[in-house]
């Protein structure tokens, strides 16, 4: 008999057990929170790894840079983080990599920590058979707590932004086959590669969510972010808050060009890397959110129930049948 491998449990299945290894709840939200006298620490970790997350054909040194810091900072802005303290890096690169490559990919870190808070704290480097940019990043815990536990049922479901753009941007940087039957605007397209390459994450965020709360006693929200997709974000919410999400389909924000189509909705719900925040909220506090930050959209609400996901519109729901990315 075969002994079990990873992609027989994978991602999901094997941090569950390297949980044991930990204290409890550790593995419970992307960053750990670490408690200090002064101010209390976010830390996250995130790597990109060549041919599983990129290649030189879709993203240059720079973008890839850029890329690496926004998906740690994406992390710690959905648990909370009020600042970035700075990141240290880890470098596993081939012998034969040119140095212009490392100095591009260092300029793309550099401009991202310029525009988001940061500083290159250190980091360590080492050869291998392909490239990997590992990151770890250090916040400041900010006044609310965000984490994947504290949805409730008639919570309000909202997210930043759109989903799907970083998926169609790689597909069109990679080239591959899209519907013959559809045609894309150049408008799409530039934007969707820009999503892809050069992805963007929402500092004030933390700050429209105090500004809008009303009940000072609420310490505590339900935030990821949508790295694996919109679906994975609301399944690692709604099964760590132990509540259905009821996603209304028709209050999803799309594109004004986005194509329709079952295809195109797996795409979107299912793409991944668009770094956007997926949330919930009173409802009194999701509308005056709402109102004050245009970039945020309700597309449903929590409710009593076995941890899963349901769409209110009865027809959408075979696109639950999909998966979404796996790293084993």
């Amino acid at each position: 008999m075969r002994k079990e491998r990873l992609e027989d449990i994978g991602e999901k299945e094997l941090i569950f057990r390297l949980g044991k290894f930990m204290p409890k709840n550790q593995t419970s939200d992307d960053c750990a929170l670490i408690k200090t006298k002064d101010e209390n620490l976010l830390v996250n970790n995130d790597s990109l790894v060549e041919n599983v997350h990129f290649n030189e054909s879709t993203i240059c040194a720079q973008d890839l840079g850029w890329k690496a810091v926004i998906s740690n900072i994406s992390d710690l802005l959905s648990s909370g983080s009020k600042k970035t303290i700075g990141i240290t890096i880890s470098l596993i690169l081939p012998t034969k990599t040119e140095w212009i490559w490392v100095e591009e990919l260092y300029k793309g870190i550099n401009k991202a920590l310029k525009k988001y808070g940061g500083i290159i704290l250190g980091g360590d480097c080492s050869s291998g058979k392909e490239k990997i940019i590992s990151i770890t990043a250090l916040g400041i815990q900010g006044e609310l707590e965000l984490q994947r536990n504290a949805c409730k049922p008639g919570d309000i479901i909202l997210t930043t932004g759109i989903h799907g753009l970083s998926k169609l941007g790689f597909m069109l940087q990679s080239k591959l086959n899209l519907d013959n039957d559809v045609s894309l605007s150049e408008n799409l397209k530039s934007k969707s590669i820009e999503h892809f390459c050069r992805p963007k994450v929402y500092p004030n965020f933390l700050k429209n969510l105090l500004k809008t709360c009303s009940n000072k006693k609420i310490r505590r929200i339900g935030c990821t972010d949508s790295s694996d997709g919109l679906f994975q974000a609301l399944q690692d919410l709604a099964i760590a808050s132990n509540c259905k999400a009821i996603i209304n389909y028709e209050k999803v924000p799309k594109d004004k060009d986005w194509p329709k189509g079952d295809k195109w909705d797996e795409y979107y719900f299912f793409g991944g890397e668009d770094y956007e925040l997926v949330f919930s909220l009173p409802k009194k506090w999701a509308k005056k959110l709402c109102k004050i930050d245009k970039s945020i959209n309700e597309i449903g609400y929590f409710a009593k129930g076995e941890a899963s996901i349901e769409f209110s519109d009865n027809n959408k729901n075979k696109l639950l049948k999909n998966t979404p990315f796996k790293h084993f």
